[in-house]
C-alpha cells in the first residue's frame, strides 16, 4: 500500500497488568497495538492487511494473515528510502547487532531519518503473531493502519 508523502502521527496503546513468566508473577506494561494515523476521517470499517506475497484466496477457513518477527520489532517507514533507513538495523559485528546511531524515542522506540530523501523510519514493539489492520473511511480510503502485538484473536 502506498501513501502520499507527509507527516503522520504514530500512537501506541499499552496494556498493563500482572503476568506469569516461568512460574513467577510480574507486573508489566506491554505494547498492545501501534497505530499510524493517516487522516482524521472517521474509520467505518476494518480489514486485515496482507503482506506483499500473501494471497487472501490461499488462506484456509479460520486462518488469519499474521506476521512473524524474530526481533519483536516492527516499523513504519518510507519504502522509497528503505535501504538507507534500515541500514542501522542490519549492521552486525561478529554476529551481534552493532550499536546504532538512531534517535531514541519514548518507550524504547527509535527513529532513523534520511534528510536527503525527507524520509523517516519509526520502530515499535511488535511480537510475532500480530495482525495488521487497515481502517477505511466511508469513501474507502485508508485512514489508519493498526499493528497488534502478538495478541491472538485481537480485534481492531
Amino acid at each position: 500500500m502506498s501513501m502520499p508523502p507527509g507527516v503522520y502521527r504514530v500512537e501506541i496503546a499499552w496494556a498493563a497488568g500482572p503476568y506469569e513468566f516461568f512460574g513467577e508473577q510480574f507486573d508489566g506494561d506491554e505494547c498492545a497495538a501501534t497505530r499510524l494515523c493517516i487522516s482524521d476521517a472517521p474509520v467505518v470499517g476494518w480489514e486485515m492487511g496482507l503482506g506483499v506475497d500473501e494471497d487472501i484466496d490461499q488462506l484456509q477457513p479460520g486462518d488469519e494473515p499474521r506476521f512473524f518477527s524474530d526481533a519483536n520489532v516492527g516499523c513504519f517507514a518510507d519504502a522509497g528510502a528503505w535501504t538507507t533507513l534500515s541500514a542501522p538495523f542490519r549492521t552486525f559485528v561478529d554476529g551481534i547487532p552493532a550499536p546504532r546511531d538512531t534517535e531514541q524515542l519514548a518507550d524504547g522506540c527509535e527513529r532513523v531519518r534520511d534528510e536527503s530523501q525527507q524520509a523517516d523510519l519509526v520502530t515499535f514493539g511488535a511480537e510475532s503473531g500480530g495482525v495488521v489492520w487497515l481502517g477505511r473511511t466511508e469513501a474507502g480510503d485508508v485512514a489508519a493502519i493498526v499493528v497488534t502485538s502478538g495478541m491472538a484473536g485481537a480485534k481492531a
